[in-house]
């Protein structure tokens, strides 16, 4: 229906008429009112119909309600923009005053909501980790498997907003053949009961973060401003989402920052204090400190207890460790150049370039940050420099006394005061009681077994007021050692061959004399520990270590004392103690069985017993002496203690 452009003001033919007034004034009403449908303004025309208003009238109300209802949508589009507007600058405040990202991204889903007036609204955002989408935030959903749908990228229609970064709308999402339905999201769309969807996406500069979506479960077209209001709103949640990010990138940037703040304060109190842990310990080695108050300066630095072993485990300082674990340990360190952890202890290896000088033993700290175990590796090396000036002393001075012990061994009867005195300025009292050992290896051996043996004395721990001396004296290294009360000469001998074996790296025969003070004896005791190397050599024994005491009949024929009676009750002894107590003839036994080579039968002759009793007498004597008894070096031994036995018993009768 053409409607003709009102009359203007003033001009003729404007009287309204009488009957028009109510008519127009109920149109001004509904206006007013704001709540006003529009089949209520066609209802005030069809009222001037049925009271028979006359065509002039009728032709003013039906102009008039158009105009009304001009009015009435304008009115309605201005009320419903300012509701949108409010709705983003509410949207806008929240971002402003909200660092709750997911109250920001909940309200707007909200809003979206209630703006379109859709059943549900709901955004996703992509997974980079998993490498496809999810559901970030949704209002109206009452599906658990729609709520917890993930989408590949590229499926269904948010997967179409996000290859296009452009809105789309379906009023019909089952038949919509646009995107690419899958059966897992169409599973979660059919239970949710959409029909109706809208996606716009959220763009930062020309990249998707995500998509938000308005939903309805009945058919329904979108109108372009509710696509663009959606857009609106997906824009604020860009921000939102941008704005979350960069107040995330700021915080661990913050802490970031903190933490290195943190490990740069850590670090330069770490390297103060290495620094005053090194002037103390400098400040001990300058003063001539030994190792054991390097370990206790270094213990109480670290508030720990430490140990110092040398080279062969045996402990220096400290509370020692067994040295078969604690090899291990100190080779690992040694290859890896670090301090290792050995059970719920540190271990150090205290070196000279490669050259194992020792170790160090930290007990009571399980865990070591770095700056401490920098700091036990530094007590280390200051226990190798320690190590190395004590060695370089001891070599030195052990030289000097070498000479001392040439001068002793090549002409002792000279002048045997001079040398006494030479030993007191020297650190030697040869007035006390030394043991003297001569150690031989192969030729090509010779220069290492002396320095093994320097270094065999520097771990040598002597009597108060005494020191050892070694010196290379014709084909083989002498060793003069104080004599501490409990170690025998036989005892000395063969730790020392085990000992020097290691730290020459090849083996080491040594031979013990006996204990003896004063140059002559000392002189003496050199030339029987002489005789003794020899002897083991040609006994086959290389490498061993004895005295004439532990080599039986030839100890007594190498030994200067020919100590008969001692020979005679060490081979003897047991049968002779079991005939002193018993009252039985074991002695006599064995002398007339050896007299009758071996036979049984002649030696009961000769005893005047039965030869069951010559067997029993011998099974006792195998349990006395062993089962070797009769054996034949054994047997040499036994028949020449029994002779010298006999002759000593004719002597004293005599």
């Amino acid at each position: 229906m053409s409607h003709p452009a009102p009359p203007s003001d003033g001009a003729p033919g404007t009287a309204t008429p009488s009957g028009a007034a109510p008519a127009l004034r109920r149109l001004l009403d509904l206006l007013a009112g704001g709540t006003a449908a529009t089949e209520n303004f066609s209802e005030v025309l069809a009222e001037a119909r049925r009271q028979g208003a006359d065509p002039g009238l009728l032709a003013e109300l039906d102009e008039a309600t158009w105009l009304a209802l001009r009015v009435h949508r304008t009115l309605r589009q201005h009320r419903r923009r300012e509701t949108e507007l409010t709705a983003l600058f509410d949207t806008a405040t929240d971002l402003a005053a909200s660092r709750d990202l997911d109250a920001v991204l909940q309200a707007i889903v909200r809003r979206a909501r209630m703006l379109l007036g859709t059943d549900t609204a709901y955004l996703t955002l992509p997974d980079e980790a998993a490498g496809d989408t999810y559901m970030r935030v949704t209002d109206g959903s009452v599906s658990t498997l729609f709520q917890n749908l993930r989408l590949s990228l590229g499926d269904g229609l948010g997967g179409l907003v996000a290859q296009t970064a452009r809105p789309y709308a379906t009023p019909d999402y089952r038949t919509d053949d646009r995107f690419r339905h899958t059966g897992r999201i169409d599973a979660g769309v059919l239970e949710e009961g959409l029909v109706a969807i809208l996606g716009v996406p959220l763009l930062l500069g020309k990249s998707v973060i995500g998509v938000l979506f308005a939903a309805d479960r009945s058919p329904r077209a979108f109108s372009p401003d509710e696509v663009a209001l959606l857009c609106s709103l997906a824009a604020h949640a860009a921000i939102a989402l941008d704005t979350a990010k960069a107040l995330a990138d700021t915080r661990a940037a913050l802490a970031e920052l903190n933490a290195a703040n943190t490990v740069i304060q850590a670090h330069a109190a770490a390297v103060q204090r290495a620094e005053q842990a090194h002037d103390r310990l400098t400040d001990l080695v300058l003063r001539g400190a030994d190792v054991a108050e390097v370990a206790a300066e270094l213990a109480g630095l670290l508030e720990c207890e430490i140990a110092v072993h040398d080279a062969e485990g045996h402990p220096l300082a400290g509370r020692p460790a067994a040295p078969q674990r604690l090899a291990e340990a100190v080779e690992r360190s040694r290859t890896e150049g670090r301090s290792v952890r050995h059970g719920d202890r540190w271990v150090c290896a205290v070196l000279a370039g490669q050259e194992p000088l020792g170790s160090l033993v930290l007990r009571g700290r399980p865990e070591l940050d770095d700056a401490d175990r920098r700091l036990f590796e530094r007590g280390g090396v200051v226990t190798a420099l320690l190590l190395l000036l004590r060695r370089s002393v001891a070599e030195a001075e052990n030289r000097v006394r070498g000479e001392l012990l040439t001068d002793l061994l090549t002409a002792p009867g000279r002048d045997p005061a001079g040398l006494l005195a030479r030993g007191r300025r020297l650190g030697v009292d040869l007035a006390r009681r030394h043991l003297v050992l001569v150690a031989e290896t192969a030729p090509d051996g010779r220069a290492r077994l002396a320095g093994a043996a320097a270094q065999y004395l520097f771990g040598q721990r002597a009597p108060a007021g005494s020191r050892g001396v070694s010196a290379e004296h014709g084909e083989a290294v002498v060793l003069l050692l104080p004599d501490d009360g409990a170690t025998s000469p036989d005892a000395a001998a063969a730790a020392a061959a085990e000992r020097l074996a290691r730290l020459a790296g090849q083996p080491v025969t040594v031979g013990g004399g006996r204990v003896a003070a004063g140059p002559a004896a000392l002189a003496a005791a050199h030339a029987e520990a002489v005789r003794c190397v020899r002897a083991l050599r040609a006994l086959g024994r290389a490498g061993d270590g004895a005295s004439a005491q532990s080599l039986g009949f030839l100890g007594v024929l190498l030994g200067d004392g020919h100590d008969v009676a001692g020979f005679v009750e060490r081979t003897l002894g047991p049968l002779l103690d079991y005939d002193a107590r018993r009252g039985t003839e074991l002695v006599r036994t064995v002398r007339a069985y050896f007299a009758c080579g071996g036979s049984l039968t002649r030696a009961k002759d000769e005893l005047h017993v039965h030869v069951n009793t010559v067997v029993q007498r011998l099974d006792r004597v195998e349990v006395l002496l062993g089962r070797d008894w009769s054996h034949p070096e054994r047997s040499l031994e036994l028949q020449l203690a029994l002779r010298l036995q006999l002759l000593s018993d004719s002597h004293s009768d005599g």
